[in-house]
């Protein structure tokens, strides 16, 4: 290659008038320059930033299909080929096989280059056959590739290069590729290839037998095997069998899944089990019934107190299930220190009951058990919270009285315990008051759900004090604390126009917050309509959030639609869709209130019906307002669409219910008593042990869909 006319053909691109992820592709002829030059740093940094730029977290660009022929042409002379063939490798994973946007483009200049990348499959170096057959395999193109591969793995001998071989094969055609993937199984090959063996096993679609159980437990740990891969997406085994097993939705796939979990659980050797436990949390996030599946192995996870901690996370997750080690967690709870504190915060999950009179005994020394019980429910119950404990109440109360006091974070955690026991607390009633002044936001809330009939008169005194010349944060909090006491709006009204102010923060709150109040709100509605961002087009996310309050407050104080439907119609008219989804969703909602006069607002929602995440609120303002431009069976299809895919799946339930059960097909009743029944989560994304809970309540809501009766 001709360095100076290939430097010359790169500085003629324009280069500046791409995009990559990072805005202006005017950089990347000086990373290309790097790789050519002498400097091996420079060259490294330049891979790094070529990644970072071109290919960014696996997303193509304009730029990046531009650049293909330039990144093969170095590679092809010698130019870091290893690094620029993954790279080439990378860039068609990220594309695409149709359309013609920027990802289909970045597919087709790899497939471009195909001849240099199948000609490097037979490269010397074995790491060249390597970076070669990944992106051989990346391109898609199989009937060009798969005979090169299928020739090479006749002759190959290095075990990095036939595991990669095997992994390239069953990505380009997986059921034929089951008959090698199973001959692997159990022969003399090193673990590297017998590994790569297994996954292309399962990404065959074969049953998952006995001589797969029994090879991938002799292999454990698995993790080393493939660390070497390009395939970053199979580089924890154990966990991707695991999760491949239950995605197939089936029960011997469970049985083998959980029979596997089980045993390497169990492993002598604790890489195994920290291995396992990984893909024991997977299958928690997947499948209903894993917490019971994977109960029996909870007490062994533990049995070493040095074992205890790498477990934590997973019986967190198993929750009551995990009850067998609930004796263990307690004893080193009564230890000293964070180690302490994370036992005892597992065992809020696990035994609340046992974990309360021990979280009192050193409250202000053991914040993530605190943290914990504040997270509450776990155990799936809507509504349930922490195990009330008199020991624990008394412990809050010296806390707070305490002349060193808890800091800000703490005291919102304490105070949020005691309201949620509600008039088992009263007794706490002077530490609230107490901490009313440094806790404004919180205290008053808590306050309503403790207070005793015969002290409502003085917290209400209290309260009303704070709503006018308290933190001002709090004010709102406080106002309508004092509203839930006594039935008296005034200091509400005072404390909403107070922050119906262009730019406030809380504005969108008191906007609510004014709604609420109805009629005896007119005289906020001139501050209401200050309060409009009054920017249609130019306005961030909040802005467009407190417009549909305001919009829905107008419409609830006045009756009158004229001015609340031009507002919500200028937040539907917003482009963006996938970042304003849940925006758009409230102003479907605040349409759905104002029904039929609303009708202008009917071509905007259609609109709405084309992605699932804004389906469910669309459908409910359309069933308000226009319900005859709903087709009932296809509209519950569209709404089944986004609960399965857990986009508002709430939302989308709750609009199942309001079409009722005569827009079911039997199809759709099929589907929606399977989100109920089936092993497979549909709330399977969330934080620690509060997604199963959550699941839970969807699967709850469900059923309870399911079940209407069908009338004539």
């Amino acid at each position: 290659m001709d360095l100076v006319l290939f430097l010359a053909d790169v500085d003629a691109q324009p280069w500046a008038d791409l995009q990559h992820a990072y805005g202006s592709a005017a950089d990347v002829p000086r990373h290309l320059r790097a790789l050519a030059g002498e400097s091996e740093a420079a060259a490294s940094e330049a891979i790094s930033e070529l990644y970072s730029s071109i290919l960014h977290q696996g997303s193509v660009y304009e730029a990046t299909a531009r650049a293909v022929p330039y990144l093969a042409r170095l590679a092809g002379a010698g130019y870091r080929t290893e690094d620029l063939l993954a790279l080439l490798g990378g860039i068609a994973e990220g594309g695409a096989d149709d359309g013609d946007g920027d990802a289909a483009a970045c597919r087709t200049a790899v497939v471009g280059e195909l001849a240099l990348i199948l000609t490097t499959v037979d490269a010397e170096d074995p790491g060249l056959r390597r970076a070669a057959v990944w992106a051989a395999a990346m391109t898609g193109a199989a009937e060009r590739v798969l005979p090169v591969l299928h020739r090479r793995w006749k002759t190959e001998t290095d075990p990095l290069v036939r595991a990669e071989l095997l992994g390239a094969m069953a990505h380009l055609d997986p059921s034929g590729t089951a008959g090698a993937a199973t001959a692997a199984i159990g022969a003399d090959e090193p673990g590297e290839v017998r590994i790569a063996a297994l996954l292309a096993c399962v990404d065959g679609g074969l049953p998952w037998g006995p001589a797969h159980h029994g090879e991938m437990l002799s292999l454990l740990p698995v993790n080393g095997l493939v660390e070497d891969r390009l395939d970053l997406e199979r580089n924890e085994p154990l966990q991707y069998v695991v999760e491949a097993l239950l995605l197939r939705d089936t029960d011997a796939d469970r049985d083998a899944a959980y029979t596997l979990l089980d045993a390497a659980l169990r492993s002598a050797d604790p890489d195994a089990r920290e291995e396992a436990l990984w893909a024991a949390e997977t299958a928690c996030l997947l499948s209903r019934s894993a917490p019971e599946r994977l109960s029996g192995a909870a007490q062994a996870l533990i049995a070493d107190p040095a074992d205890a901690p790498p477990a934590y996370s997973l019986l967190a997750k198993l929750g009551v299930r995990a009850a067998a080690a609930a004796p263990r967690l307690a004893r080193i709870a009564m230890g000293e220190g964070d180690p302490a504190d994370r036992a005892l915060e597992v065992l809020v999950c696990v035994d609340p009951g046992r974990a309360a009179p021990l979280l009192a005994r050193d409250l202000g020394r053991r914040p993530r058990a605190l943290g914990a019980a504040c997270g509450f429910p776990y155990a799936g119950v809507a509504g349930a919270s922490f195990a009330y404990d008199p020991e624990l109440l008394d412990a809050i109360r010296d806390r707070l009285a305490a002349a060193d006091g808890p800091a800000a974070d703490e005291t919102v955690r304490l105070v949020s315990l005691l309201g949620a026991w509600g008039s088992r607390a009263s007794a706490a009633l002077p530490e609230l008051w107490a901490v009313l002044p440094a806790c404004p936001t919180a205290v008053p809330e808590a306050l309503v759900a403790i207070c005793p009939p015969e002290h409502r008169e003085t917290t209400a005194e209290l309260l009303t004090a704070a709503a006018r010349t308290g933190p001002v944060e709090g004010r709102l909090a406080a106002a309508t604390a004092v509203r839930e006491l006594t039935g008296e709006t005034g200091p509400l009204r005072a404390a909403v126009a107070e922050r119906l102010t262009p730019g406030d923060p809380a504005v969108r709150e008191a906007a609510r917050l004014a709604a609420g109040l109805g009629p005896e709100a007119v005289a906020l509605v001139p501050a209401l309509r200050s309060a409009l961002s009054g920017r249609a087009g130019g306005r961030n996310i909040p802005q467009m959030d407190a417009d549909v309050e305001i919009a829905a407050a107008l419409w609830r104080i006045t009756g009158d639609p004229e001015e609340a439907v031009p507002v919500l119609a200028g937040v539907l008219a917003e482009t963006e869709p996938v970042w304003l989804s849940w925006t758009s969703g409230r102003a479907a909602r605040a349409a759905a209130r104002i029904g039929g006069a609303a009708r202008p607002l009917v071509p905007a929602l259609e609109c709405l019906l084309t992605e699932p995440m804004q389906v469910p609120s669309a459908v409910l303002a359309l069933h308000a307002i226009a319900p005859e431009s709903l087709d009932g069976p296809r509209t519950a299809a569209l709404l089944l669409d986004a609960a399965e895919r857990d986009a508002d799946a709430e939302t989308a339930l709750e609009a199942l219910a309001v079409l009722g059960p005569a827009a079911l097909t039997e199809e759709g009743r099929r589907r929606l008593t399977a989100l109920a029944e089936q092993d497979r989560r549909v709330r399977a994304a969330g934080l620690g042990p509060g997604m199963s809970p959550a699941d839970e309540r969807l699967r709850e809501q469900a059923r309870e869909v399911a079940r209407m009766p069908v009338t004539a």
